[in-house]
């Protein structure tokens, strides 16, 4: 199995069932998890050296940090009713309890933290929402942390994509830090479909084919952006959803176009 593509796990005694640190993946930034949560449990963890954004991906729950309390947030009981989601802010040097209200599943995405902000609630209404591109190039975009939003490391979006569209695309890139053309950004990218039987194909290349993988992505797998051009093609009958998290040495997201590709940028944008 490629190096890129993580599969879940049986549940761990807290509810993991997906991990990816800067150590497993061979890069310095970004973390992410997935926990599993029965209703009545509770998930207790602190930041450290990281900021952490802790995305509902269904179900409710209370979250507690060291100075603050948000009570019976979460909406949606699955990604698929496609409102925004509730999350977390929380900075590092900090410790978080999430203790559920019903079953949960609960990202956390995680990347160097310097103590700037406060932790505090993403609410449904502080999520932007867009549609991009168009024709077999549309999606839908929720900004959860995007980069005009207060965080020392951290960008995360969620990206639903209609079956048999393209997204991520025309194909684009951030591996090099080469501001203001392009920013250092690892990537990774949480996928769910519906149903939850179908697939996905992403693709990850550079431009001298060191790289250059092409992965069926199924429900619940977690694919790695290290560096390269990454689009993600959704199969007839399958809609694609995906949550990115992306961290670098400057919160900026620059991206690069393929030239092979660039022509179809003069009407759609990632």
């Amino acid at each position: 199995m490629s190096q890129l593509l993580i599969k879940p796990i049986q549940a761990t005694e807290e509810g993991n069932i997906l991990r990816v640190t800067p150590e497993s993946a061979g890069w310095e930034y970004v973390g992410f998890e997935v926990y599993s949560l029965e209703k009545g449990s509770t998930l207790k963890q602190n930041t450290n050296n990281q900021e952490v954004c802790l995305v509902l991906l269904s179900g409710k729950a209370d979250v507690q940090t060291n100075k603050e309390k948000f009570v019976n947030i979460g909406k949606r009981m699955s990604v698929f009713e496609k409102i925004p989601p509730y999350s977390v802010y929380i900075p590092n040097d900090d410790h978080y309890e999430v203790t559920a209200l019903s079953d949960v599943k609960l990202a956390v995405c995680s990347a160097p933290g310097r103590g700037s902000y406060q932790a505090r609630l993403i609410a449904p209404d502080d999520v932007g929402v867009e549609d991009r591109g168009h024709g077999k190039m549309s999606r839908k975009i929720h900004n959860i942390l995007p980069e005009q939003k207060e965080a020392d490391s951290l960008l995360v979006v969620e990206v639903y994509t209609p079956d048999g569209n393209t997204s991520s695309y025309p194909p684009h890139k951030h591996d090099r830090d080469h501001l203001p053309y392009e920013s250092y950004l690892e990537e990774t990218y949480y996928h769910e479909l519906n149903p939850p039987q179908g697939f996905v194909f992403q693709r990850v290349y550079n431009d001298n084919r060191s790289l250059n993988e092409t992965l069926s992505v199924e429900n619940g797998n977690v694919v790695l952006v290290p560096e390269g051009y990454h689009p993600v093609s959704s199969i007839p009958g399958y809609e694609s959803y995906y949550l990115n998290v992306m961290a670098g040495p400057k919160r900026t997201w620059k991206f690069h176009n393929d030239p092979d590709h660039e022509w179809l940028f003069e009407n759609v944008m990632k």
